[in-house]
């Protein structure tokens, strides 16, 4: 096994590379860009085959799947057509590895492809899924649960930082399960709880030794656990995680409906309704074997893993660092002036730490990032460029940060100016408002010191804030010598009166 931390010049930057995953349910093709140790995605697509249902009693894959499959692959070939062979790489999973005839059908795809086709073994898919979701998550400490539940088989990887500690592929998936425990298309508590205690029967191998293991936080990643995600999230059975509670409560709504066919649930796609009900009895039976109480989601995956093989085990540092200095540099930041903004918002935040409640990590990780953002907007236009910033926040894929924290971040960014975003607030989490509500005062005071964006020192300053209150003050005569900045505090005093916070200037 390649040392997670090792950094290799195999591929020049600024190249494209590609990785083609050929999956038990779905097929999915990315390219990404490798620049300045970022690997950017450039395209993709994803297209539900179901290769691994077209598997017979006699292990061979019918025609008609392998045609399915060979179809997808000619249109993946167009994205393929510039790019040197040793810039792609195309692996296939477990419906491959299963069916006698795999031969047949890979020689006829390389044909279609020009590229040679690895179809790997469980463990190397487990190695290389935790590398994709590793690469996109922040750097955090302990140990981490990684679970992947493919059409065919499932991986369960604990790893910390870059490197697996414990890999294993188990023998069951949404598509495989569905075919055995849900064929006469019928949806009841029968053949969930089937599904459930095969499931549980197939963890019994690695149960007492995962445990002992042990890991800090569970991460799911793939397609399935996606689904069931938003599925969770659509019902209103959970904000972000996937909770024990709400895999029950989605359960519950499930076994509403009679048929796989008329299945209808908020945020699922109807080609993935189907086998919903099974990938759901694997991750409930997951949940209850290696007691897990809630799971994270990643978007890297097997795929991501390839590229990152690919590109020589980039080295780590906190993913969302560098996600962040390529946006910078992506919208040409001026980044002498957003290190002066960052300095003084973190001095503030010092002051007022404490009695603000803004004694968190993430609190001045967030800070910082929305200070060295928050003029990527002026790349679209000076006019309202806090809100073009804030779009873009929102809407970037920004590798190892979720959802949540881009909708902070865009928060921040939108109300660093102007009038307070009332209407941005009131969508934050309700157990975030607060914080953030102080967070962006201190933003907002710090752009406004900034505000003449010379690098001369500027007048030192004292913070004190206690509850809805917030004092500023500066020595004897310093606003009389710098009169627009007294006239934005004067301002700003009236603005944050519609954010209920009562600034007072000395």
């Amino acid at each position: 096994m390649h040392n997670s931390e090792n950094h290799t010049d195999s591929v020049p930057d600024d190249s494209l590379l590609a990785a083609i995953d050929l999956g038990s349910n779905s097929f999915h093709i990315v390219v990404a860009r490798l620049s300045q140790g970022e690997l950017s995605t450039v395209d993709i697509m994803s297209e539900k085959v179901q290769l691994g249902a077209g598997i017979g009693p006699d292990k061979k894959l019918s025609c008609e799947a392998m045609e399915r499959g060979l179809s997808c692959l000619s249109r993946f070939s167009q994205l393929l057509s510039d790019l040197p062979h040793d810039a792609v790489k195309i692996v296939a999973t477990n419906a491959l590895r299963e069916a006698a005839n795999r031969y047949t059908f890979t020689e006829q795809a390389e044909k279609i492809l020009g590229i040679p086709i690895e179809i790997i073994a469980g463990r190397e898919e487990a190695r290389l899924i935790y590398l994709g979701v590793s690469h996109t998550l922040a750097n955090t400490t302990g140990a981490r649960l990684v679970i992947d539940i493919g059409g065919g088989s499932t991986e369960c990887i604990i790893g910390e930082h870059f490197e697996p500690l414990e890999m294993e592929s188990l023998h069951m998936g949404c598509v495989s399960y569905t075919r055995r425990f849900f064929s006469d298309g019928r949806i009841n508590e029968k053949n969930f709880k089937h599904a459930e205690h095969a499931a549980m029967r197939e963890l019994l191998s690695i149960r007492e030794r995962y445990k002992k293991a042990g890991w800090a936080t569970s991460v799911g990643s793939s397609g399935t656990i996606k689904a069931i995600k938003n599925a969770c999230i659509a019902s209103g059975f959970s904000e972000e995680r996937i909770t024990r509670k709400g895999l029950e409560q989605l359960k519950k709504q499930i076994l509403t409906f009679d048929t796989l066919s008329e299945l209808d649930i908020d945020g699922v796609k109807a080609e993935r309704a189907a086998i919903l009900p099974a990938g759901l009895a694997i991750l409930i039976a997951l949940f209850q074997s290696l007691k897990i109480e809630e799971m994270t989601f990643s978007d890297g995956a097997l795929r991501e893993g390839l590229l990152y093989d690919m590109a020589g085990r980039l080295r780590h540092e906190d993913i969302r660092e560098r996600s962040i200095s390529a946006l910078m540099k992506r919208y040409h930041v001026d980044e002498a002036h957003a290190q002066r903004v960052e300095h003084t918002a973190l001095a503030a935040l010092a002051q007022v730490n404490k009695a603000w409640g803004l004694t968190s990590p993430s609190h001045q990780e967030m800070l910082s990032w929305a200070t060295r953002t928050h003029e990527i907007g002026l790349t679209i236009a000076h006019s309202q460029y806090h809100k073009h910033s804030a779009y873009l926040l929102q809407h970037s894929d920004l590798a190892g940060f979720t959802k949540s924290e881009q909708q902070l971040l865009a928060f921040l960014v939108r109300g660093n100016r102007r009038k307070f975003p009332k209407g941005d607030y009131k969508q934050l989490p309700e157990r975030r408002k607060d914080a953030y509500k102080r967070l962006c005062v201190l933003l907002r005071l710090s752009v406004i010191l900034h505000r003449s964006r010379n690098a001369s020192a500027l007048p030192a300053f004292t913070l004190k804030a206690d509850g809805k209150k917030l004092n500023l003050n500066f020595a004897k005569g310093v606003l009389i010598e710098h009169p627009l900045t007294q006239a934005d505090l004067e301002q700003e005093i009236d603005y944050l009166k519609n954010a209920d916070i009562k600034l007072s200037i000395s």
